[in-house]
């Protein structure tokens, strides 16, 4: 009698071959290969991309300078193209307060007062006080000395391109008729406009009387 088994012994005592349904597929628990192992030798360096931020950042800086230093410039050549081109030098002020002197001792009150009004002399309407103190200032010159004649320019304290502080000596004739003095100091303020210079006060630092 036949038993519950095939007599066709060609596929095994348990049934037929297994076969791979999936061949294609790995089988679990398989590692692998790492990415390495695809790429003989040592690896490429990283691509490094330009960080768009840190160039954004030096450009503006690079722009905050450029901007800043072109007004330093503007700001300079402002102040050195005002509207005076001359420069209070010894000549300069030499010059203006011999001219001041001058005006003390020939009682010309129109100049006088053009240099204590200290550049504003056109602009006043009425300037009759400004004569008047003038006047007093050419007496009061005139009983102290009847000739005075700059003859060096000792200092000169810059306050700006046009403002200065002048340390001066002069030669004197008292007017007492005494003998002539010689190295009498006095101190100017200058103001230098339109290429003049104005002596906007005139004070003498010799004390004693002539």
């Amino acid at each position: 009698m036949p038993g519950p088994y095939s007599p066709n012994h060609r596929f095994g005592i348990d049934g037929p071959p297994f076969t791979d349904p999936h061949p294609s597929q790995p089988i679990p628990g398989q590692q692998a290969a790492p990415p390495s192992a695809a790429y003989p030798g040592l690896l490429p360096p990283p691509v490094q991309y330009p960080k768009r931020r840190r160039r954004r950042l030096v450009l503006g800086i690079l722009l905050a300078l450029v901007l800043v230093t072109g007004f330093v410039a503007a700001i300079l050549h402002g102040s050195h193209s005002g509207p005076t081109t001359a420069t209070i030098s010894d000549a300069t002020a030499k010059t203006a307060i011999q001219r001041y002197l001058d005006a003390l001792e020939h009682r010309d009150i129109d100049t006088i007062a053009r240099n204590a009004l200290c550049g504003i002399y056109d602009a006043v309407r009425d300037r009759r006080s400004d004569q008047a103190l003038a006047k007093l200032s050419s007496e009061a010159f005139r009983k102290q000395f009847t000739e005075a004649q700059v003859t060096s320019i000792d200092k000169i304290v810059y306050w700006s391109d046009y403002q200065a502080q002048v340390l001066f000596s002069m030669r004197v004739e008292p007017g007492t008729g005494s003998a002539p003095r010689e190295q009498v100091q006095g101190i100017a303020q200058l103001l230098l406009q339109h290429n003049q210079v104005l002596v906007c006060s005139y004070v003498q630092r010799t004390a004693g009387s002539y």
